[in-house]
């Protein structure tokens, strides 16, 4: 059983400048020295939330799927993060799953933030996304989706659950809530990446990214501040924590329609 090494990147973003984001995330990538196996990026990590979809959106060979790939190529981990994508006549707030041998998936976000009119400029995805490295299964998924529980439900056995965020300081405690609960109903690693700073919509976001554990520590947080930070999950003691708590065996079993 490998452990997995994964890395936060909690970050400011310049509103609606992709080269400017592209070029501060190289930057940051950079100076990760610990070995990774998986680095994670914010929603929109290269524009802000905006819902100028028509004026951002790229191809799905556009600009950014190109720097991350070679992001990923050249620190030879997974690249993780979501970005504004246009295909078949819709736009979608779409997380791109990066593999250093340059291949790769996406989650097209399931919950949209109808409060800030994100119904309005996106179209919403249909299926979730679960991803295989170095044995772990990974689902990842995309900030309002947090609120949602039954979308998270652990129905395939997966070990990390990971939501890329723009979630504003206003509320806040309930993501820091959502996240534990989430660790806790479905016994898996948790892991909130979200942006700090404030937004060209006058928004103020205090990051509190975090990962927590199986039965609900919270193992790395932070506050209010730019910060990188590589931490190991340990699957040994997720082994241990589903063995002495088979939880998921008596789950309700149901299927999304």
């Amino acid at each position: 059983m490998q452990d997995l090494n994964v890395t936060i990147i909690q970050s400011d973003l310049v509103w609606e400048n992709i080269d400017a984001n592209l070029s501060r995330f190289e930057d940051k990538i950079k100076t990760i020295k610990t070995p990774t196996d998986l680095i994670v990026l914010p929603e929109m990590f290269s524009t802000g939330f905006t819902m100028q979809s028509v004026q951002y959106a790229e191809s799905i060979n556009g600009k950014t799927i190109k720097w991350m790939a070679r992001m990923s190529q050249t620190s030879q981990a997974v690249v993780t993060g979501s970005i504004i994508i246009h295909e078949g006549g819709r736009y979608y707030n779409r997380l791109i799953w990066m593999r250093p041998d340059g291949s790769w998936t996406h989650y097209d976000k399931k919950h949209l933030f109808a409060m800030g009119g994100e119904h309005q400029s996106y179209s919403a995805g249909t299926e979730r996304l679960i991803v295989e490295l170095k044995g772990w299964k990974i689902c990842p998924m995309i900030c309002y989706d947090l609120r949602f529980p039954v979308w998270a439900r652990n129905t395939e056995d997966y070990d990390v659950l990971i939501y890329v965020a723009n979630w504003p300081s206003v509320r806040v405690e309930h993501w820091r809530s959502l996240l534990v609960a989430r660790a806790i109903e479905n016994q898996v690693y948790a892991i909130g990446v979200n942006r700090v700073h404030t937004d060209n919509a006058g928004n103020y976001y205090s990051g509190h990214s975090a990962i927590i554990e199986p039965q609900g520590e919270k193992l790395f947080e932070k506050a209010h501040v730019e910060v990188i930070h590589t931490h190991r999950l340990s699957k040994i003691y997720l082994h241990k924590t589903r063995e002495k708590l088979p939880f998921l065996m008596d789950r309700d079993t149901f299927e999304l329609k």
